[in-house]
């Protein structure tokens, strides 16, 4: 038995049943003297540990999967992890749901059940209509025309997300629409790149996976990690499979911005030379042709950046690359946005072939001959799984491109 004495002036002398004791009877093995005016020593003799009515020590349980009951313990084969993961959840908006079923096909699931709808005045519904909870869910949905009716549909999906108990959520983005408004050029302007950002990050989104942004430094406008890939390998991949002479290439940009990214993809196109086109603008969306920097005589001149809009950059320097000697002028993009008159200048025989991406949907009636669409779904899709896996996204060959 232990005894717990407090000693003082005055004492009194407390005792209770105990609850291991055989009977209501007996007394608590603690017999107590408290003094209640001073607490000015305490001393505490354990005679014998304590046992329970039967003799036996007192034991803690030990919790295992053979002592838990079935529908707790989780099924081995979901511990190893595989692109089935059940924990992954991969939904579409409305904006590409082609490429995001490439997506998922290239991962081996099924798109997640969701629906979107508007209202008559416009405003949009969105409900998921499967569950989520704990889930990593990626959204894919880019923010291409109509820039403003996509970007809410994401903003409204992330937010259904994180309501749902969600335990990520991964924006994939691959056109972060407002990208060009990313700095200040005259003033009173307003940097839109960092309002969008702003209004993603506050919608819930834990993370974003963005293709081929217009300028790196939009990356910096999130408060959550961004995941930053290059659509332009794909296109690298494809142009290899071309019988080009690498003594007959010349990689061009279209405009002193888009010197670097032309420089990083000459160097992995059999580090071909380099050419600039010098251009003045005079307002947005029209642009105006000086001179040429470089040499382009007698070869294959492949023109390289990141959308094409109008076109009215890139068809001004492939006329200009073909009065220069150009025998043939490719033009390669990774975001055809194709607001008219694109199609009938891209169509007017300047170019050999137009090379873009599907990171934005082509619609039937805007295709041409010389079109040539490839496909950023296995891509993404095994950057999506990377990310999914705590796996390092920088992966040959679409790790980067190594812009400086």
């Amino acid at each position: 038995m232990a005894s717990l004495v407090f000693s003082g002036s005055s004492s009194t002398s407390i005792s209770r049943p105990s609850p291991l004791s055989a009977s209501p009877a007996q007394s608590h093995p603690l017999r107590c003297r408290v003094s209640f005016a001073t607490f000015l020593t305490a001393r505490c003799q354990m005679v014998e540990p304590l046992r329970h009515a039967n003799g036996a020590l007192p034991r803690i349980p030990i919790i295992n999967d053979q002592s838990l009951p079935s529908f707790l313990t989780v099924p081995r084969g979901l511990e190893g992890g595989s692109k089935n993961d059940t924990r992954l959840r991969i939904f579409s908006g409305t904006a590409n749901p082609a490429l995001s079923q490439e997506i998922a096909n290239y991962l081996g699931l099924g798109l997640g059940k969701i629906k979107i709808k508007r209202f008559a005045d416009g405003e949009i519904y969105v409900q998921l209509q499967e569950s989520v909870r704990g889930c990593d869910v990626f959204l894919v949905q880019p923010t291409c025309p109509p820039a403003n009716e996509n970007l809410m549909e994401l903003l409204i999906m992330i937010d259904a997300c994180r309501r749902a108990s969600a335990k990520n959520i991964t924006a994939v983005i691959p056109y972060f629409g407002y990208a060009r408004a990313d700095r200040k050029t005259q003033g009173r302007e307003s940097i839109a790149a960092k309002l969008v950002a702003n209004l993603i990050t506050e919608a819930g989104a834990n993370r974003v996976l963005a293709c081929d942004l217009h300028s790196g430094q939009s990356m910096g406008y999130f408060d959550i990690p961004v995941d930053h890939v290059y659509g332009q390998p794909v296109i690298l991949d494809y142009l290899a499979s071309k019988t080009f002479c690498s003594n007959d290439l010349v990689v061009v940009s279209p405009d002193v911005g888009g010197v670097a990214r032309a420089r990083a993809f000459a160097k992995k196109l059999s580090d071909a030379p380099l050419a600039i086109v010098d251009k003045r603008r005079q307002g947005h969306n029209v642009a105006e042709v000086m001179n040429l920097i470089g040499d382009v005589r007698g070869k294959v001149a492949v023109m390289v950046d990141d959308m094409i809009d109008t076109a009215g950059t890139i068809a001004k320097g492939a006329a200009l690359l073909h009065e220069e000697g150009a025998r043939e002028v490719y033009a390669c993009s990774t975001h055809a946005v194709f607001s008219p008159p694109a199609i009938e200048r891209l169509s007017s025989g300047l170019f050999q072939e137009v090379i873009i991406t599907n990171t934005i949907p082509v619609l039937e009636k805007k295709g041409f001959p010389q079109l040539t669409v490839l496909s950023v779904a296995n891509l993404l899709g095994e950057t999506i799984w990377r990310v999914h896996d705590d796996c390092s996204v920088a992966y040959e060959p679409y790790s980067s491109l190594d812009i400086d």
